[in-house]
């Protein structure tokens, strides 16, 4: 099991996402880093990026490099996105999640999302969430 945004998490999901064909075939028509900093978890501040482009997709601790976007949020809201109990628009709208740069490529890149998410799905059956 993994705890939730622990160094362990990030590292399965790095994995999962470099062994992801989905995730790559994506990443040959979109293109976009995301930064992810989640405050207050039980190790403190987490920062982790998605990464595509080029026919590449990288997962990872760390900023993207180059960020076209950034999403802050307290641990209590990442939870409760991950786990299903808040809804990510939701909690967008009602200021939990908060963020900066191109808002635009967040939405052109949907897909990429959509492709992550699948690849969250299979790490999430072995992830805790304290």
């Amino acid at each position: 099991m993994y705890r939730y945004l622990s160094l362990d998490w990030i590292n399965e999901l790095t994995a999962q996402v470099a062994a992801s064909d989905h995730m790559s075939e994506v990443a040959t028509s979109h293109k976009i880093g995301v930064t992810q900093v989640v405050s207050n978890g039980p190790e403190g501040d987490v920062t982790y990026h998605i990464q595509v482009g080029d026919g590449e997709a990288s997962f990872g601790a760390g900023v993207a490099d180059p960020e076209d976007v950034k999403m802050e949020q307290a641990w209590d809201t990442a939870v409760a996105v991950a786990t299903g109990e808040m809804n990510a628009q939701d909690a967008f709208i009602n200021g939990h999640i908060r963020l900066w740069g191109d808002q635009q490529k967040l939405l052109d890149n949907q897909a990429v999302f959509g492709a992550l998410d699948a690849v969250f799905a299979a790490v999430k059956e072995k992830t805790t969430y304290e």
